[in-house]
């Protein structure tokens, strides 16, 4: 069987998992969004924090995604859930919380002090001049973080497949257990593909967001 007559009779499956793929990177990417960006404000809020909260995200982070998907099979499967979606999304979850917050606090962190003086001389309260003026500003790095995360995590995701959650890592368990090298180059490059296009639409919502006074 040629890669064409593969492609020809597969296509169906092939854009299933592809959906599925992206819609549990979503997911977990988004997740970590909505807690990420929160906990970003918080370090530049407490400082204090700042330190042991992004250490514990490094030390997540340098685990072996293998590993990491292993660990969350006990801990979820006192709910039922050992394998499947969930303990995926949740590992993916984890990975991309370093890259997120650190970006938050960076771009908050380094944003001019004439700015934040402004912002106080005309009355600003600290959540005011964070929404009307520093998350604006902090807009286009926190997006780099978030561009890092969904990068990372396409191919941290086909990993998933091993523990049941699905995606494109299926076509790849598949040809390794049947030796097809046509599941095997169709898998490895949509996982490519997808991590290009969507830095590559990052980059634009990146750009797009980017107050025309920072742009070069």
């Amino acid at each position: 069987m040629n890669l064409f007559n593969y492609l020809s009779g597969a296509w169906p499956e092939i854009l299933h998992l592809t959906l599925q793929h992206l819609m549990l990177v979503s997911i977990a990417v988004g997740l970590a969004i909505v807690v990420g960006v929160p906990l970003g404000i918080v370090m530049i809020r407490h400082r204090g924090l700042a330190s042991p909260m992004l250490g514990l995200a490094t030390v997540i982070l340098t685990l072996p995604s293998i590993a990491l998907f292993g660990l969350m099979i006990p801990v979820f499967s006192r709910f039922g859930q050992g394998l499947g979606p969930l303990p995926a999304i949740t590992a993916v979850f984890l990975y991309s919380l370093l890259p997120i917050m650190r970006n938050t606090y960076l771009a908050l962190d380094g944003i001019e002090e004439g700015v934040k003086e402004a912002g106080i001389g005309i009355g600003m309260t600290f959540w005011q001049r964070l929404r009307l003026v520093d998350l604006p500003l902090a807009v286009p790095v926190i997006l780099g973080g978030v561009r890092s995360a969904v990068v990372m995590n396409i191919g941290v995701m086909a990993v998933a497949a091993v523990i049941g959650a699905g995606g494109l890592g299926v076509l790849i368990l598949h040809a390794i257990s049947q030796s097809n090298m046509q599941k095997l180059v169709v898998g490895a490059v949509l996982i490519s593909v997808l991590a290009i296009v969507a830095d590559a639409l990052l980059q634009w919502l990146q750009r797009v967001l980017t107050p025309k006074g920072m742009q070069k």
